[in-house]
């Protein structure tokens, strides 16, 4: 059984700091792009980040680009969210994602794309 566990959430404030981390358990995730997403409450799910099978490619959302670093570990199995700078508006609960395809020269930003998913972990930044 494939399972992605989220953790490293918490109460932050403006400005703060937080590492999320995602552990893929039940298979290997090396040749397919990783994901995070975020939803907020009344909001829709939306794309945050993603990376490449082997890392050399990634991608992120406008609001979160130049604060948000994502990044991976085959030997882990894992996939990290570095958050910096944290805002008011990056309150969300964030979740990982696998995409099943071996993508090759295209990284899937759109939750359709993504077929395995954690539960995801509540970030919450105070003003």
């Amino acid at each position: 059984q494939v399972q992605l566990v989220e953790s490293g959430g918490g109460l932050v404030r403006t400005g703060d700091s937080l590492r999320l981390s995602c552990a893929a358990s039940g298979r290997t995730f090396h040749s397919n792009p990783l994901g995070w997403f975020r939803q907020a409450p009344g909001k829709e799910r939306e794309f945050v980040a993603a990376i490449s099978w082997n890392g050399g490619t990634t991608d992120y959302a406008a609001s979160v680009k130049g604060r948000f670093i994502i990044s991976r570990d085959h030997a882990k199995n894992m996939v990290y969210l570095q958050m910096s700078s944290l805002k008011p508006e990056d309150t969300a609960v964030y979740y990982c994602a696998a995409d099943p395809n071996n993508r090759v020269g295209y990284l899937p930003i759109h939750f359709s794309e993504y077929f395995y998913w954690g539960r995801g972990t509540q970030v919450t930044v105070s003003s």
